[in-house]
């Protein structure tokens, strides 16, 4: 007596399995595109693009990210993505959304808590340890707090503790993964031009000018954005 050899024969995985893996990600694409062309226009100076194409980075990254995870289980770190892009939502729109109050001060709340979003999912989701390289970010802090210090005024103490939610979230970030820890490096170098344009001399803060802010500021969130979306993918 032998053994059935008989080849298995397995059914064809249907067109629509077969394609949802790679249009997956084709928000990311989008959100590539709108940050392109946001960039584009501060460069050229077309001012009429520059600020709606402002508000169309964070709910268009937010799209990309609810739509990378459909057929996941949505649940804490889920939510603190969302929040933590639609608290940087407040913070580019910050003029438009809060008019009753001072823009910068209501930018700034909204990054802040944007940044503790972020912080929160990193502490609480994702279990890796911290490597040993995140302790560059300690010395980002001393030498930001170095060169800023004679120029801040009252706002030193303030201006110390946001810096350690700054480094915190890049810190952290290194957590995800390479994607994310990237992310984190070009969403801390986001801040760190912002702060030198916002409180140092204009002809020592110069050449940090034009598209440099919104260039790593969407690179940051961008790849920030889609590690995190991929580790939780892969972690269901």
């Amino acid at each position: 007596m032998t053994a059935d050899v008989s080849p298995t024969i397995t059914a064809p995985a249907p067109a629509r399995a077969r394609i949802w893996p790679r249009t997956r990600w084709w928000g990311f694409v989008l959100f590539a595109v709108v940050s392109l062309i946001h960039v584009g226009a501060i460069t050229a100076g077309a001012e009429g693009i520059v600020y709606p194409t402002k508000l169309l980075l964070m709910p268009t990254l937010a799209l990309a990210a609810v739509w990378a995870l459909r057929g996941t289980r949505w649940s804490a770190p889920q939510t603190w993505l969302i929040l933590a892009i639609g608290l940087s939502w407040l913070g580019d729109g910050a003029g438009t959304f809060f008019p009753f109050a001072p823009t910068l001060p209501m930018m700034l709340l909204s990054f802040g808590l944007a940044h503790l979003a972020y912080m929160t999912l990193f502490l609480r989701w994702i279990r890796r340890p911290l490597p040993p390289w995140t302790a560059v970010y300690a010395v980002w802090w001393t030498a930001m707090l170095a060169v800023l210090w004679p120029h801040l005024g009252p706002l030193q103490l303030a201006v110390a503790a946001y810096g350690l939610v700054l480094g915190g979230t890049a810190a952290l970030s290194a957590r995800g993964g390479a994607i994310t820890a990237i992310g984190g490096v070009f969403f801390l170098a986001s801040d760190t031009i912002l702060a030198m344009r916002l409180f140092l001399p204009d002809d020592i803060t110069g050449p940090l000018g034009g598209p440099w802010v919104m260039l790593t500021y969407t690179l940051g969130q961008g790849l920030l954005a889609f590690g995190i979306v991929r580790r939780l993918r892969t972690t269901g």
